[in-house]
């Protein structure tokens, strides 16, 4: 799958709308789950060597999925 690196890389749109929508919802239940999983490490541990950007890439990532599969349900 196209997006194995979605929790620590940006996600083009172009990549997005190629997938299908179930793809895209699972992708985003496992986007939720690893951005509440590292949310919750933060705050129970220090997680300075790991990539701080982590959150907003995965936030970021999220609010992709979301536009993409809005705009199919607008069409």
């Amino acid at each position: 799958m196209a997006l194995k690196d979605a929790e620590r890389k940006a996600l083009t749109m172009e990549a997005l709308r190629e997938l299908g929508d179930d793809e895209l919802r699972v992708e985003l239940a496992k986007l939720r789950e690893a951005r509440f999983r590292l949310r919750f490490r933060a705050a129970t541990e220090d997680i300075t060597e790991d990539n701080p950007m982590r959150f907003r890439t995965m936030r970021r990532n999220i609010a992709r999925i979301e536009t993409v599969l809005r705009e199919r349900v607008q069409q």
